[in-house]
């Protein structure tokens, strides 16, 4: 009787709870947009550049292979450590390696600077993952993903908008220049504001940094939540670095509608993104994961094969695979989230970050050789071989993700 006013207020987020899902969320948004925008300004970079479909996705995967083996070797490191120091560190590091690429020219600058980027940019998502499942209950953490996962969503309605204009005003470099700017404010706040994040240290562990990582990968339930994860980003990688390339050569839309594009994608999904995580938070995740798998596979066939369409067309296309596509990250990533003791977390996160970052290097790079494109100005081939691709991955994901779910109900039917 008594614990029911209780359950009642757990529901609400406390003020400090707010202040901290918002910093997450806008530490999100400078390390996504870092990352996202080379996708749209991909059509200017291999231009400006002469680079071939497949350089240009060794540039896309110097980040993400630079970021997973930072976090494989951090992992261990991962649950000794002020939460909020770690934070601090690698977003300063970030910072620094998204100014080295704001002052790049030339594509061995930009490939040298992408990979800074990525040892310190690579581990922030897991760090916050981790700070989200510490400071917040499993029936929370849809609310909280779906807010988190918002920054996506503004990366695509306010950054690379803006990015895109700076990138014609200016050159590429500009918008690297703009993220340094505003993530240094958001480090100042992070500094100034959140508190310590230090309970998973009062869990005593004896194992060393190198034993705990061995620890945490040799657990069984956690190597199906990283398999989990890693295929669930495949599709993505694949298919996201020849975005633009494909609506401008093969949409055959202009560059000034490209920003016009993402905005209307970013909308979308800044829109379904809290819709789903309140709705992952009342309804069995699995099922939305299912259901929104089911509609991307249909999107992802349709949209890899069109041609020269109304633009009309084209946005509506956008906006439902982006509302497909987000419809499937946050309940897996909450089920996810609830595979690892508090020990572990902050390991788990990082393994499972950087599994997720190698398994998109080599789906770019693999994506890079099964696109072609034979000059600037010609179509991109072979696009619609990626949408087969991808849509045998994601019915695969589902199979892992329902096994992901059983594991996290078995362990809230225990008390874990």
């Amino acid at each position: 009787m008594q614990q029911e006013p209780t359950k009642h207020h757990t529901d609400k987020f406390t003020p400090y709870q707010i202040l901290v899902i918002f910093l997450l969320a806008i530490t999100q948004f400078t390390v996504v947009l870092d990352f996202m925008v080379m996708s749209p300004m991909g059509d200017m970079l291999m231009k400006s550049m002469n680079l071939k479909t497949s350089q240009f996705g060794m540039a896309v995967s110097a980040y993400a292979f630079s970021a997973g083996i930072s976090g494989l070797l951090t992992a261990g490191f991962a649950d000794k450590f002020d939460r909020k120091k770690l934070l601090l560190f690698f977003y300063i590091g970030f910072i620094i390696g998204t100014l080295f690429c704001g002052v790049a020219h030339n594509y061995v600058m930009l490939i040298a600077a992408r990979i800074i980027t990525g040892l310190f940019g690579g581990v922030i998502g897991s760090i916050s993952m981790a700070i989200v499942a510490d400071l917040f209950p499993i029936q929370k953490r849809g609310r909280v993903m779906g807010f988190m996962q918002m920054g996506f969503g503004a990366s695509q309605v306010l950054g690379i908008p803006i990015s895109l204009y700076l990138a014609n005003a200016w050159g590429w470099q500009t918008p690297f220049q703009m993220i340094v700017v505003l993530a240094s404010i958001v480090w100042l706040i992070v500094l100034v504001k959140m508190k310590p994040v230090t309970k998973h240290l009062t869990e005593k562990t004896e194992k060393s940094a190198l034993m705990h990582l061995i620890h945490t990968i040799s657990q069984k339930h956690y190597r199906i939540g990283f398999l989990s994860t890693a295929v669930l980003s495949i599709g993505g990688f694949m298919m996201m670095p020849w975005s633009s390339a494909f609506a401008i050569n093969n949409l055959k839309i202009t560059q000034q509608q490209l920003p016009i594009v993402f905005m209307v994608s970013g909308v979308s999904s800044l829109i379904i993104m809290p819709v789903m995580g309140k709705l992952s938070d009342t309804v069995d995740k699995f099922k939305i994961f299912f259901f929104a798998s089911l509609m991307m596979i249909t999107m992802v066939l349709i949209y890899t094969n069109l041609t020269s369409i109304p633009f009309g067309f084209i946005l509506l296309f956008n906006i439902l695979f982006m509302i497909s596509m987000m419809s499937r990250m946050v309940p897996a990533m909450a089920l996810t989230s609830g595979l690892p003791k508090m020990q572990d977390r902050g390991a788990f996160m990082s393994i499972n970050s950087s599994l997720q970052q190698i398994a998109g290097g080599v789906a770019a790079i693999v994506g890079g050789l099964i696109v072609v494109q034979k000059n600037k100005y010609s179509p991109l081939e072979h696009y619609n071989i990626l949408g087969i691709l991808i849509s045998l991955l994601s019915t695969l994901s589902i199979l892992l993700v329902y096994r992901v779910s059983k594991m996290v109900k078995q362990r809230k039917a225990m008390g874990l």
